[in-house]
């Protein structure tokens, strides 16, 4: 079982600054976007304001965290080994109290999981040892780049190679993946294979690619796009290329996110002609209804649901790329002329109900909105923990929750007969 030890912080003031490509550089006042868990009369919550900005508070104090991993661990007893995994809206590099924290865990024998860092805290490459010896198990590193100037100037990091020396002696001890959000005619190209050769060389065991976002559609829904001017996105499929690539070449784990994960078949590996045998699994479906989801994942949904030979479901794409970051703009721009009378929207966008059934039902057609489960997919930054049967079967759990709701949303009324008006 992993618990999270939220350290809190804000990004930006927490991080000693933001990279040039962070996804919340530029961000000012955060509106309430409106989501599921917001009261059914009011749009806003925590999670669709301060959530999604991730700036809920600065960082908090070791023994608030323990705290809350004590409470956590009561309130979740379950067999098996226990880890802890240290994550916040800042750096957690930059956690002036990692060591104390990490210490604290491992003298409850809570060894740790140190989630993405980009090292910019590192003034001293030996700490990465003396986390170590505190039970640090495994860490993520959003390292970019091994060159110490690209560093410098992109991460905005004083201490490069003392960054880049703790990323070696992780590598060298326990389990480290890779990150690099990939700035093309930057970090990518033979800048990207001499770091896949310094993680190789050092030890690491993965390595995750993910794409840059620089449009709202692409992503950025904070009001502060394009973060760099200038700038434009690969193509996805280019994307998408460009992993199977780097995974052919190197003898350690490659994943790229929003696509693809060559070792699993993700995203949508039940969409892939080899696994259609999986396709058995999905309950049958009786209801009738749209969903509405991004514009990546709308093929692989349409696919699947074309195997499976059902004609009562059709899929509408918006324009933006990632499903759980649909706003009610993106719903503002859809043909409600390809809408059924009931609708399935992604269980984690940033719609607000009200919202949702108002603008869906614009042109006099009242409809019923729902929600479909929060994920149907495994994205390549949690596949590439995962191996191919494991991502099968839960895209078949996340698919049979859908059906759930298409049946249950889009039930089908039986029309009255004119005797039994009568």
């Amino acid at each position: 079982m992993q618990l999270v030890a939220d350290v809190g912080g804000i990004p930006g003031k927490d991080c000693n600054g933001f990279c040039k490509y962070c996804y919340f550089r530029k961000v000012k006042d955060v509106k309430s976007f409106g989501c599921a868990y917001c009261l059914p009369n009011k749009v806003g919550c925590d999670r669709c304001s301060k959530g999604v900005s991730e700036t809920q508070g600065e960082f908090k104090s070791p023994f608030q965290v323990i705290s809350e991993v004590q409470n956590a661990l009561m309130m979740n007893m379950q067999p098996g080994k226990i880890t802890a995994n240290i994550s916040g809206g800042g750096d957690i590099s930059c956690y002036p109290h990692l060591e104390t924290l990490t210490s604290n865990l491992n003298q409850l024998s809570i060894p740790s999981v140190l989630s993405y860092t980009c090292g910019k805290g590192i003034n001293d490459g030996e700490i990465a040892s003396r986390l170590i010896n505190n039970g640090v198990e495994e860490v993520s590193f959003t390292i970019f780049s091994s060159s110490p100037e690209l560093r410098r100037e992109w991460v905005k990091d004083q201490h490069p190679e003392e960054a880049l020396k703790a990323c070696k002696i992780f590598c060298e001890n326990i389990k480290l993946t890779g990150a690099a959000v990939i700035i093309p005619g930057v970090n990518d190209g033979d800048v990207l294979r001499e770091t896949c050769n310094a993680l190789e060389e050092w030890g690491a065991q993965g390595m995750l690619l993910m794409r840059f976002a620089n449009t709202f559609n692409e992503g950025l829904i904070l009001g502060n796009e394009p973060i760099l001017k200038g700038i434009e996105s690969q193509p996805v499929e280019d994307f998408a290329e460009l992993v199977r690539q780097i995974n052919s070449e190197y003898n350690f784990r490659v994943s790229g996110t929003p696509l693809c994960d060559p070792e699993t078949g993700g995203p949508f590996a039940i969409a892939k002609d080899e696994n259609e045998v999986f396709l058995q699994f999905i309950k049958p479906v009786t209801g009738e209804a749209t969903i509405i989801t991004s514009k990546i994942a709308a093929p692989f949904i349409s696919k699947i649901f074309d195997k499976l030979e059902v004609d009562t479901v059709n899929v509408v794409a918006v324009e933006k790329e990632i499903a759980c970051l649909i706003t009610k703009e993106d719903l503002e721009q859809i043909d409600l002329s390809e809408l059924k009378d009931s609708v399935i929207i992604p269980g984690r966008s940033f719609v607000h109900q009200l919202d949702a059934e108002r603008i869906l039902s614009a042109d006099g057609v009242e409809r019923l909105v729902g929600r479909g489960p929060d994920t149907l997919t495994v994205d390549g930054e949690l596949s590439i923990d995962m191996t191919d049967e494991n991502v099968i079967e839960t895209e078949l759990e996340q698919f049979n929750d859908l059906v759930d709701a298409i049946n249950f949303f889009g039930m089908r009324r039986k029309k009255k007969k004119k005797k039994d008006l009568v």
